[in-house]
């Protein structure tokens, strides 16, 4: 089974949802070449995530960085961690609940998911910079 994998650096956005799919895909030569296969997705940072969800109606991701700063408030009386300021530990938090990776099938040399589906950048921090994913491609 061939793995190919890249590396790839998304441009610094503010804190929100973000959807990538396009950049992750745009990183990838081989994918229409590949039959069936696996895409996984990994982020190498601590403070920002990845998750699939909506990937039409805009709405959607604001109420999810609205939900998230709801559940996960900066400034809790109980955070030690608050050297990197007080979005930094909400982040930490945050990336942990939604994850660091996804996978997602490939079929007939696409990503294999649902009409509505995307891939979100979770940006947690106010200003996180550039964010790195690594790609593996196995088919």
């Amino acid at each position: 089974m061939p793995i190919k994998q890249t590396e790839i650096t998304l441009r610094a956005r503010s804190r929100g949802f973000h959807l990538v799919t396009d950049e992750v895909t745009a990183a990838l030569p081989d994918l229409g070449a590949t039959g069936a296969g696996l895409l996984h997705v990994f982020i190498k940072h601590t403070s920002a995530s990845l998750t699939i969800n909506e990937n039409a109606d805009a709405t959607v991701r604001h109420d999810f960085e609205s939900h998230f700063n709801e559940m996960v408030p900066q400034d809790a009386p109980y955070y030690r961690h608050t050297q990197e300021g007080p979005d930094d530990m909400p982040a930490h938090l945050k990336a942990s609940l939604l994850g660091s990776s996804v996978s997602i099938p490939i079929t007939n040399g696409q990503l294999n998911m649902g009409t509505w589906q995307g891939i979100y950048l979770c940006e947690h921090r106010d200003h996180g910079g550039a964010r790195r994913l690594v790609l593996t491609l196995s088919y």
